[in-house]
C-alpha cells in the first residue's frame, strides 16, 4: 500500500488562470459576508437542537457539584473525557446535545456520508482500542460505532449527558467554581471545564430570501430526515420517487448526498454559488497482508507522514504513506525535484512556495479536465469546473457525484453570477428569474465554523473572572497560554483551532491538546490547589509567539473564492484553522514535552 507514483499533470499558463481564479472570486463576494447566513435559532432552531434520532427522554434537573464538565461527545470531548480518566480523575461529566456520542458523526447521518481522509490517520486510538478500519475511507456508521467504542472502553457512558445543550457558563468567585446551566434546567458547578465542542457543531442556513414561505418539506443535511425520503445512510430513498428534490449547497455535504438524490428522486436540482474540486474516490478495502506487516507506533508515524504532505514536503525519498488527492501536491513536488535536482530550493520558502503553486496550478487544471472527461454536457461541465487554488475550498473525493449530472432528472442550476439563489417562494426557488417548483429542500449548508465566537458557541453569558466576556477578551483575536488555557478563566480548557498546532489530522490535534490539559489538571489537583490560570503576562508571550512565527497566508486566503475556509472572503481574515503555531504541530509537540518535564507549571498562577 505504499508504493505511490506521482500523478501525469498538464502544464498550465500561470498568469491567465491566475487572472481567471481572481474574476471568479470577484463574481462570488457578498458584501454582508458571513452575514449571508442565518443563526440556527429562534424560528429556525429545530434545525440545530431537534433530534430526529433519539427521543428526548424527560427527566428531573440536575443539581451537582463535579471536577470536570466536558462540553461536547464528539471525538474532540471523547479524546478528553479519555485522557482525563486516565488521568485519574472520576467526578467529570460529559454534557452533550445529541443522544449519543459521535458529534458531527452522530448527526451527519445523510446518504452516501463517508470520512474524506485517510481512515487510518482520522480515526482516533485505533493501537490503543486494537480496532482496524474496514477501508480507506470509513463510512460514516463506522465512525459512529468507533465513537461509541471509545465511549464505552473508557466508561464515559455513565458520565454522560447527553440530549442536554448548555446554555450560560459563569465563573462563579466565591465558589471557585463554573455555574453551568442548560437547556433541561440543570444548574452544574465544575471546578474545570473543557470546551470541546468541536468545529462542525452548529449547523447554519443561508439567508435567502422567503425562506420562511416555502410550503413543501425542508431539512439541514446534518438533521437527515429519513422518515420523509426513506431509506438509509447507504441509499435506498424510496420515498423520493415522486418528489422534486433541491439541494442548496455543494460543498463536502452536497457532494456526497446528490449521487443517492440523484438516483431515487423524480427530480434533481442542484443550487451551485461555488463547485467543489471533485476527485477520484479511490476506495479500498483494508488490506490484511498490510495489517500484519504493521508494527507498534504505525498510526502516529503514518499521521506524521500525512501531516507533512499537507503543511511541508517531502524529503528526498521519503514515501508517501498515504498516497491520495490530499498528498498529490507534495508528491508531485518531490518527484520535480528529483528530476531537476532542485531540493536545495527548499531552503528558500519564497521559491518553496512559488514551486508548489506550480504543482498546485497543474493538479487543479488535471482536476478540471476530468469535468469534461466525465461531464457530457458542456454547459454543465463548464459550470462544475473549479477555478481556485487547492485547500481554497474543502477538497471532495467522489467517484458518483460528476456522473450523476449526466442522468435526465439531474439539473444544475448555477447561481454564481447571481451570487446565490434569489429568493424562495411558496412553491419553489427562484434563479435567474426562473422558479423551479419542488417538494422539498435540502440544506446543505454547513455549520458556524468561522462565523462571531458567540454564534458559534452559543452560549450567553459566557463570563470569566469579574464578569470578563470571552466573546470580549477574545474580540480582537485568541489570547492564550498554549492555544488551552486564557487569563480571566479560571480551569477552563479550550479545544480546537485556536492558538496552537494543526495537523492533517484534526484528531491528532485533540489528542495533543487532551494530552496537555489532562496533565495540568492532574497536577493541579495533585498539588491541592483550588484555581490555575495563566498569567496575563505568560498569556501575553505566548501570543507574541504566535505572531512573530506566523505564516502570512493572508494573501492566499484573499485570492480564494469565498467559504467558511477564508471567512467568506471578508477584509478581516479569520482562518478556519485559528492562530496557529506555524513552526509546525510536531514542534509544538517537543515544546509541549519540555514544559511538562521541567514539572514547574511554567506561566501558569496556581491558587490554594
Amino acid at each position: 500500500m505504499h508504493n505511490c507514483a506521482p500523478t501525469q499533470t498538464p502544464e498550465t499558463d500561470h498568469a491567465a488562470l491566475r487572472t481567471k481564479y481572481l474574476a471568479e472570486r470577484d463574481k462570488r463576494i457578498r458584501a454582508e459576508g458571513q452575514k449571508q447566513y442565518v443563526e440556527a435559532e429562534g424560528e429556525f432552531e429545530e434545525y440545530y437542537e431537534a433530534d430526529p434520532y433519539t427521543p428526548v427522554v424527560p427527566r428531573p434537573a440536575i443539581r451537582e457539584d463535579i471536577d470536570v464538565a466536558i462540553l461536547g461527545g464528539g471525538l474532540c470531548g471523547l479524546i478528553a473525557g479519555a485522557r482525563i480518566r486516565q488521568a485519574g480523575v472520576s467526578s467529570f461529566r460529559v454534557i452533550e446535545l445529541a443522544g449519543d456520542f459521535g458529534g458531527a458523526w452522530y448527526w451527519n447521518r445523510y446518504p452516501g456520508i463517508q470520512v474524506d481522509t485517510d481512515s487510518y490517520c482520522y480515526l482516533p486510538m485505533l493501537e490503543e482500542l486494537g480496532y482496524m478500519p474496514k477501508q480507506k475511507y470509513a463510512f460514516g456508521d463506522e465512525v459512529f460505532e468507533h465513537c461509541q467504542r471509545i465511549g464505552k472502553h473508557f466508561g464515559l457512558y455513565d458520565r454522560a449527558l447527553f440530549s442536554t445543550l448548555v446554555r450560560s457558563m459563569e465563573w462563579d468567585g466565591s465558589a471557585r467554581r463554573w455555574l453551568i446551566r442548560t437547556n433541561r434546567d440543570d444548574e452544574i458547578r465544575a471546578r474545570f471545564v473543557v470546551m470541546a465542542q468541536g468545529p462542525f457543531n452548529r449547523p447554519k442556513l443561508p439567508g435567502i430570501p422567503g425562506i420562511t414561505d416555502f410550503q413543501g418539506h425542508t431539512f439541514h443535511s446534518a438533521r437527515w430526515d429519513y422518515a420523509y425520503t426513506g431509506g438509509d445512510m447507504s441509499g435506498g430513498l424510496d420515498k423520493l420517487a415522486d418528489k422534486r428534490v433541491a439541494v442548496i449547497g455543494t460543498g463536502a455535504s452536497g457532494v456526497q448526498i446528490v449521487p443517492h438524490l440523484a438516483r431515487d428522486a423524480q427530480h434533481l436540482y442542484v443550487f451551485q454559488r461555488t463547485p467543489s474540486s471533485i476527485d477520484e474516490r479511490g476506495d479500498v478495502p483494508t488490506d490484511p497482508e498490510w495489517v500484519e506487516t504493521l508494527r507498534p507506533g504505525w498510526q502516529k508515524e503514518r499521521q506524521r507522514n500525512f501531516h507533512t504532505a499537507a503543511f511541508e514536503a517531502f524529503g528526498p525519498g521519503q514515501p508517501d504513506l498515504v498516497c491520495d488527492g490530499w498528498t498529490e501536491i507534495s508528491r508531485n513536488l518531490q518527484a520535480h525535484l528529483d528530476a531537476t535536482g532542485g531540493w536545495a530550493s527548499l531552503a528558500d520558502p519564497a521559491k518553496f512556495m512559488e514551486l508548489r503553486e506550480i504543482q498546485d496550478y497543474q493538479v487543479m487544471e488535471r482536476l478540471r479536465g476530468r469535468v469534461d472527461a466525465v461531464v457530457k454536457d458542456r454547459r454543465t461541465a463548464e459550470a462544475l469546473k473549479p477555478y481556485y487554488r487547492f485547500l481554497c475550498k474543502r477538497p471532495c473525493f467522489n467517484d458518483q457525484y460528476l456522473p450523476a449530472f449526466n442522468r435526465p432528472n439531474v439539473t444544475l442550476v448555477d447561481v454564481s453570477d447571481t451570487k446565490g439563489v434569489e429568493r424562495i417562494t411558496e412553491k419553489g426557488i427562484i434563479a435567474h428569474g426562473v422558479e423551479h417548483e419542488v417538494d422539498c429542500i435540502i440544506f446543505a449548508s454547513g455549520f458556524e465554523i468561522t462565523t462571531d465566537l458567540d454564534r458559534r458557541l452559543g452560549i450567553q453569558p459566557f463570563a470569566g473572572r469579574d464578569g470578563l466576556s470571552l466573546y470580549d477578551h477574545w474580540a480582537d483575536g485568541y489570547r492564550t497560554l498554549h492555544g488551552t488555557m486564557s487569563h480571566g478563566f479560571p480551569n477552563q480548557f479550550f479545544m480546537g483551532f485556536i492558538q496552537g498546532g494543526v495537523t492533517a489530522s484534526t484528531t491528532a490535534m485533540f489528542e495533543q491538546q487532551a494530552d496537555h490539559i489532562a496533565y495540568i489538571l492532574k497536577e493541579t489537583l495533585a498539588r491541592g490547589a483550588t484555581t490555575v490560570e495563566p498569567t496575563a503576562q505568560a498569556q501575553e508571550q505566548w501570543c507574541a509567539t504566535i505572531k512573530a512565527s506566523a505564516f502570512d497566508n493572508s494573501n492566499f486566503q484573499r485570492e480564494c473564492t469565498p467559504g467558511y475556509y477564508n471567512n467568506e472572503g471578508e477584509q478581516l481574515i479569520r482562518s478556519h484553522l485559528g492562530d496557529p503555531y506555524w513552526p509546525g504541530f510536531y514542534a509544538l509537540e517537543e515544546l509541549l514535552h519540555a514544559w511538562r518535564d521541567t514539572g514547574e507549571m511554567a506561566g501558569l498562577a496556581l491558587d490554594g
